[in-house]
């Protein structure tokens, strides 16, 4: 079982910038891929970004593509979140996801198979 813990969240004004990190534990091999969701309240959880673990490709929701950068530290099976050029709309829950197999999309819930805890960002006007 593979354990993901996120840091990073908190509270941040209009046009700044975190970035947040999740460590995953517990697994006897590396994660296909690792991503970044979140969560506003009274909506759904949304896709943010992926990476795959051995290429390296990433992908991004277009809401935040220009202004967040995904990454990975194979060794520490760490992955960040980049977020630069915050805005309110960017407030959320964001959840950590590892997918252990290769989906051909990572878009969906479904292609997750662990998720972390969430950590909070809220970006003040």
């Amino acid at each position: 079982q593979v354990q993901l813990v996120e840091s990073g969240g908190g509270l941040v004004q209009a046009e700044g910038s975190l970035r947040l990190s999740c460590t995953a534990s517990g697994g006897s091999v590396s994660p296909n891929a690792m991503g970044w969701f979140r969560q506003a309240p009274g909506r759904e959880r949304d896709f943010v970004a992926a990476i795959r673990w051995s290429s390296g490709s990433t992908y991004y929701a277009d809401s935040v593509k220009g202004r967040f950068t995904i990454s990975r530290d194979n060794a520490k099976n760490t992955v960040y979140l980049q977020m630069n050029s915050l805005k309110p709309e960017d407030t959320a829950v964001y959840y950590c996801a590892a997918s252990r197999y290769y989906r051909v999309s990572l878009l969906s819930k479904s292609a997750w198979d662990f998720w972390g805890q969430g950590t909070q960002v809220t970006v003040s006007s």
